[in-house]
């Protein structure tokens, strides 16, 4: 007789299975990390692979979609959670099991999906993409994130406002310090300004359209998406929000370039532009950096309807042909042309009014790409500074006198806009100019809280856009 003790038949093995939704999600997050994609460009076509082969419908893709940019969004305050839960600096874990935990704990703390289907999800996802003992990791972390909710997890893990006001910002609204820093400094004004505009940094944006004049109206819009998915534009009288999100591309009018998607930021810094008074002869235009294309499209209508010419000028060829799709089919005369700003091919003196929006850091958009805070660093600045003021010196040479420039730029950070302007018309770094400022608040009727001017700053927290910056000037010899 056999008296040892019978051994349990061994668990089969269990392939893991293999989610498309969050397996989706991660092949996004892995290209945002690697490639320093931008989440925006990388999901669509993967949300259109996947629709494809019949993976995904519209729930499949907005699950998708929300794991994606809220795991990026809200990423420095997850990985001081991630942090708080390991025996190890965070900088030891390879950065893909990483988007794994921060992809689970977004869907524990950061969503309505239940505790268990959130660490099983999670868990198996590591199973399928980086194997079984990752998944023990994985599954130990997330089980110890469960202890709290994201209101617990983050008063345990950032500093005292008191103590650190910056840091106790950063990690509660997960923005790197520097940022928080820098626009503060530019909003100016005590701790609830900074708290909401942080937090707005957080919020999906709307997707905003934009009815060219002359090519198409608000009404026809309105009506291709149905009164139950369109709002009118808080502040454009071209703009019509899409309230229930969609594809923009379905649209006919959008197939065509007589609509556009915009940020209405933007089409307000075109139309003031356009809106600002010019002193005789009103028939040149320039879009000095108009790549990808939205506001010189916009512009090109505006002028359309005033017998007026607009020469879009890029530098970059693969954004020159960006500009060309979005003014295809303008009824006014245009021209896109791949050009240099800051040695320009065109005469001093040849243009009426010029818009230089240029490259910047783009904090002013973080909403729409948060994993920009991530890659950004403040001595980024110090590279687009040189090429900030070379290219609103040469516009202010390009205009004539009488003429006006607009300087915009889709940052707030004051050494990206307000310092910018007042060195190119001091002469700091080359000849000084003679230009005065225009006040640009009276171009944008109805928008609230423009501050003091002469020069305009839009806040996400104040007007529903983008940190669109803008200064009038009127060269005067």
């Amino acid at each position: 007789m056999n008296d040892q003790p019978r051994r349990r038949p061994a668990k089969p093995h269990r392939r893991p299975k293999k989610d498309p939704v969050r397996f989706l999600a991660f092949e996004a997050l892995r290209a945002v990390d690697e490639r320093d994609a931008y989440a925006n460009l990388v999901l669509p076509p993967l949300l259109k692979k996947a629709r494809a082969k019949g993976d995904f419908d519209g729930r499949d893709a907005a699950l998708a979609t929300e794991l994606v940019y809220g795991t990026l969004r809200r990423q420095g305050t997850y990985d001081a959670i991630v942090a708080a839960c390991i025996d190890r600096p965070l900088r030891e874990v390879d950065p893909p099991v990483l988007d794994v935990l921060n992809m689970g704990v977004h869907q524990l703390l950061g969503t309505r999906i239940p505790t268990h289907a959130a660490v099983s999800a999670s868990v198996e996802l590591a199973r399928v993409v980086l194997g079984e003992g990752r998944a023990k990791f994985v599954n130990a972390v997330l089980r110890k994130v469960t202890a709290h909710d994201l209101d617990g997890w983050v008063e345990k893990v950032a500093p005292p406002y008191d103590e650190d006001a910056e840091d106790h910002l950063a990690v509660v609204h997960s923005h790197p310090r520097w940022i928080v820093s820098a626009l503060w400094d530019a909003l100016g004004g005590g701790r609830a300004g900074i708290e909401d505009l942080l937090e707005a940094d957080n919020e999906r944006p709307e997707v905003t359209l934009v009815a060219r004049p002359g090519r198409s109206t608000t009404e026809e819009l309105v009506k291709a998406l149905g009164e139950d998915n369109s709002l009118p534009g808080r502040w454009s009288p071209y703009a019509v929000r899409m309230a229930e999100g969609g594809e923009p591309g379905a649209l006919e009018a959008v197939r065509e370039s007589r609509a556009g998607v915009q940020d209405e930021g933007s089409q307000l810094v075109a139309a003031a532009l356009a809106a600002a008074p010019v002193e005789g002869r009103d028939s040149r235009w320039l879009d000095g950096c108009a790549g990808p294309g939205g506001k010189a499209a916009l512009l090109a209508a505006l002028a359309a309807e005033r017998g007026a010419t607009l020469l879009a000028a890029e530098k970059q060829p693969h954004r020159a042909r960006l500009v060309e799709r979005a003014l295809a089919g303008n009824p006014g005369p245009y021209q896109v042309i791949t050009a240099d700003g800051t040695r320009p091919p065109w005469l001093p003196g040849t243009f009426d009014r010029i818009l230089m929006d240029v490259p910047c850091s783009g904090l002013g958009a973080l909403r729409r790409r948060p994993e920009s805070r991530w890659r950004r660093r403040a001595e980024d600045l110090e590279s687009f500074a040189p090429l900030q003021r070379g290219l609103l010196r040469e516009a202010l040479k390009a205009v004539r006198v009488g003429g006006v420039v607009g300087y915009a730029t889709c940052s707030p950070h004051l050494a990206e806009t307000r310092v910018v302007v007042e060195d190119v018309l001091k002469g700091r770094g080359g000849e000084p100019v003679e230009a005065e400022w225009i006040d640009a608040r009276p171009l944008m009727l109805g928008v609230p809280a423009l501050g003091e001017g002469p020069d305009i700053q839009l806040w996400p927290h104040l007007h529903g856009t983008d940190a669109m910056y803008l200064a009038l000037l009127r060269r005067t010899g």
